[in-house]
């Protein structure tokens, strides 16, 4: 059987940080939704101070993908290399090299390297790869920088409820978001394709308050029957970046259901949508306050419906 051809790219960037901050941020993969827009959720299979196996779920051309990765850390020379053991399709086979080396000025260059073969090697799924590729890439690379150069400009917060009813009838509710424009009042339209079991692509017009209207795109990993996390794609015009999860917790005869959200604002953004004497305070207090606002909306009607589910098994 032939072999497809080896694919080779590299893609660079110059940050205002030292050498060790870039480091320190590349090797910590379990905090990549936080940094890199693709990067929706990272598990953590095995960890040394050498290597770790991590399975990621990502987008890949606007498309959720998932694999499985080994990483290997050479901390003196600031080096990643990874290598993907379950690839997936069209990829049959991929890897590379994240490399740290110092600017002389304060400032850390970083070469981000891949080799990858198509499955089959037909031109198209080549062609595919490589756009996934060089736009994660270059996503990842501008993210980095923003990540070092920036630091806190993430907020982090959550929401819990008390449910009375079976954690597997909440997190139902919660998994179903297909059916939340039924069931939610601030959801006037939703969209749902899992063609993947528990990788779900999700758009959602939420309505506000006043009755305007926004949407949001996301990709939402499920994890039956405690957790779901998601990424927004698409997030509303005064975010630059909205990661959260629902985790459901069984808890005596019930069940605690935790909305948590983790956010950065869209400084650009801030004048245009709070006027121009808007602060980037001010956008975190209303970004705060409209995310718990509908999490809290979503989390009672998870309680009412298993709540409700549980009073009727006991009639």
């Amino acid at each position: 059987m032939a072999t497809s051809a080896i694919h080779q790219t590299e893609h660079q960037i110059t940050v205002a940080a030292e050498p060790a901050a870039v480091y320190a941020v590349l090797a910590d993969a379990g905090a990549w939704p936080a940094v890199f827009p693709p990067t929706v959720h990272v598990e953590v299979l095995a960890h040394d101070d050498r290597q770790e196996r991590v399975r990621i779920w990502a987008t890949a051309n606007g498309k959720p993908k998932s694999w499985t990765s080994r990483r290997e850390f050479d901390r003196e020379r600031w080096r990643i290399r990874f290598r993907q053991e379950v690839p997936a399709h069209p990829v049959a086979a991929m890897g590379g090299e994240w490399i740290v080396e110092p600017g002389g000025d304060g400032s850390t260059r970083v070469r981000l390297t891949h080799d990858f073969r198509a499955v089959g090697g037909d031109s198209a799924s080549v062609s595919w790869i490589a756009n996934a590729v060089d736009r994660n890439s270059e996503s990842e690379l501008a993210a980095l920088r923003r990540a070092v150069e920036t630091p806190g400009r993430l907020m982090a917060f959550e929401d819990s409820v008390r449910v009375r009813g079976d954690a597997a009838d909440a997190y139902a509710f919660l998994y179903r978001s297909d059916l939340w424009h039924e069931r939610l009042t601030h959801v006037a339209a939703i969209t749902v394709t899992e063609e993947t079991p528990g990788l779900q692509a999700m758009d959602m017009e939420t309505r506000s308050r006043d009755g305007s209207t926004h949407t949001t795109s996301s990709v939402r990993v499920c994890f039956p029957e405690h957790l779901i996390v998601y990424k927004q794609l698409r997030t509303p015009p005064l975010l630059s970046l909205h990661a959260g999860r629902w985790t459901v917790r069984p808890d005596g005869d019930g069940a605690v259901v935790t909305s948590a959200h983790t956010v950065a604002i869209a400084d650009d953004a801030v004048t245009a949508v709070l006027g121009p004497d808007g602060t980037v305070a001010q956008a975190r207090e209303l970004a705060r306050k409209a995310l718990s606002g509908n999490s809290m909306l979503t989390l009672s009607a998870a309680k009412e419906y298993a709540e409700s589910r549980r009073r009727t098994a006991s009639v």
